[in-house]
């Protein structure tokens, strides 16, 4: 499987697809620090920085089509302006760029909020125009915490394949529940977001993500999952009698997923600060779920 990725990030979806032998044909990112992070893990695959400019690119052909296009207009802590924000248009971009070189699979990623947002106008067009591609589609909202990371991470993955609808849904509707993994233990009482969404009208916040580029505060509570790492993210505000502390930039590694200390690499003449690390981690994808995603679109490809 060859695949293209746009608003790559740190490219979770290669960390996770790596085992499947699937081979990245180039990335679009534009932030200088996981531009570096991306050339420093593979320096092989071109980076061809910004999406937009997606006509002046080479056209080799791809069988998939990967990208979590910015949430910021979308997300319910955002100012909510939708397709109306820059950022938001980039869906529109998106579409475009599958438009140009037709994939057999395209994998798209957003906050719940963009269920809701201007009345669920703006998904509704992202997927009629999907559909007008020629693409059948399926989405559904999956949680980090199903997949065996200790945290709740909600986000829309929609899965769509070219002319047919069937095996879009078959890749996110399985008989069999999710990975099998248990959410982490929490205290007694405390409320679990549901494993998955389906259909327009989703409303809930997903308070509990990483917060992009600013300090990571949590509780560390300890669960009986055997890992090696147990950290656990919650809300604040925060019991005063509870040891509370940052985060490292490893154990947010950790909670997306990621090897150990993926993002510490050589950056501006010194080792990356924190800072940055932490902003790249807060703006990716879980590497488990996009793992799962990958090992369905296998498993139906192969049918």
């Amino acid at each position: 499987m060859k695949y293209g990725s746009v608003c790559s990030g740190v490219e979770a979806a290669t960390v996770a697809w790596h085992q499947l032998g699937w081979k990245p044909e180039w990335f679009s990112e534009i932030e200088t620090f996981p531009s570096a992070v991306l050339h420093h893990h593979y320096p092989n695959v071109p980076n061809r920085g910004d999406m937009t400019k997606f006509k002046e690119w080479e056209n080799e052909p791809i069988d998939l089509l990967v990208g979590g296009t910015p949430c910021q207009s979308f997300s319910v802590a955002g100012l909510r302006k939708g397709l109306d924000d820059p950022r938001g248009n980039l869906m529109l971009t998106y579409l475009a760029i599958a438009s140009r070189y037709k994939p057999r699979w395209v994998v798209w990623e957003n906050v719940p909020g963009v269920l809701s947002s201007n009345n669920g106008r703006d998904f509704g067009t992202f997927l009629g125009a999907l559909g007008q591609l020629g693409y059948g589609f399926a989405y559904r909202v999956l949680d980090a915490q199903y997949f065996g990371v200790a945290q709740r991470r909600r986000r829309v993955f929609v899965v769509g394949y070219l002319g047919n609808w069937q095996r879009a849904a078959a890749v996110l509707f399985e008989r069999e529940s999710l990975s099998g993994h248990p959410a982490p233990r929490r205290q007694e009482g405390e409320k679990v977001a549901a494993t998955i969404t389906r259909g327009f009208g989703d409303r809930g916040i997903d308070a509990d993500q990483i917060e992009s580029g600013n300090a990571v505060i949590a509780k560390c509570l300890t669960t009986r999952t055997g890992s090696a790492f147990d950290p656990f993210m919650e809300t604040m505000p925060i019991q005063k009698d509870l040891s509370v502390r940052r985060l490292t930039p490893r154990e947010c590694e950790r909670l997306q997923g990621f090897p150990d200390d993926y993002t510490l690499i050589p950056y501006r003449n010194r080792m990356a600060s924190d800072g940055p690390r932490y902003k790249a981690m807060g703006n990716s994808m879980a590497v488990p779920v996009m793992r799962w995603i990958g090992s369905q679109i296998s498993k139906v490809d192969n049918i």
